[in-house]
């Protein structure tokens, strides 16, 4: 059997490492990208992987890189193409009390960048194509507030994902939008409710379930569709 490739866009840490992990341990082969070309725990993993894991360097800010790495990529395919961004502000910032700066790096960093990504990236996926949303992007479950800026940038990429879907409709891969979940990373916090092991475990689940259905999926790590 040919072994199955991810090309994993925002592997350093947390969501990212945890999927790539998971993937690895699943014996697929790996490629997963960094911002800088500092060490990270991503680097310690391909030593660890016996070739399974290769590394490329992108700041997905940064549109010249993402092409770059396109041409560097040129002639590969991946299974799965998944891009992993996230940045957030405090919870109790409203859109009244907001500045201009966090707004818009918010909107840029987690939806416009992660969509760009996708736009250029997406000739080299084949089986699927996904993003790593939130439960918080879910403008039907928002009945407690807080969280606005975060919640309204993850729920543009929503929006902009489902435009992507609509305007390739006849595409056969499956199109992801992943909420993982309240998970212990450096932006859930300490107090969140699951680990990134258990959350990536599912969120890979859920990818595999939908695996070879045409369209938009919206879904948690626990494989359940999330309301829009």
């Amino acid at each position: 059997m040919t072994t199955q490739t991810a090309l994993i866009v925002g592997a350093s840490r947390g969501l990212g490492l945890g999927l790539a992990r998971e993937y690895l341990a699943r014996g697929w082969h790996v490629t997963g990208t960094v911002r800088g070309s500092a060490k990270t725990a991503l680097h310690d993993l391909a030593a660890a992987s016996g070739g399974a894991l290769t590394i490329e360097t992108v700041d997905i800010n940064v549109p010249a890189q993402v092409s770059a790495l396109r041409d560097r990529l040129a002639g590969r395919q991946f299974d799965l193409l998944f891009v992993n961004a996230g940045v957030s502000n405090d919870r109790a910032e409203t859109i009244a009390t907001v500045s201009d700066e966090t707004f818009t790096r918010l909107m840029v960093t987690n939806a416009l960048s992660p969509m760009r990504v996708i736009e250029v990236l997406a000739p080299l996926a084949t089986g699927a194509i996904g993003a790593m949303s939130s439960g918080l992007g879910s403008v039907a479950n928002n009945e407690s507030g807080e969280w606005e800026v975060y919640r309204a940038s993850k729920a543009a990429l929503n929006t902009l994902m489902r435009s992507f879907a609509a305007r390739h409709r006849d595409d056969k891969r499956t199109l992801l939008l992943i909420a993982p979940g309240w998970v212990r990373t450096d932006m859930g916090g300490p107090q969140a409710l699951l680990d990134v092991e258990t959350s990536m475990r599912g969120v890979v689940d859920a990818i595999g379930g939908r695996w070879g259905k045409p369209g938009l999926h919206y879904v948690n790590h626990q494989g359940q569709t999330v309301r829009w």
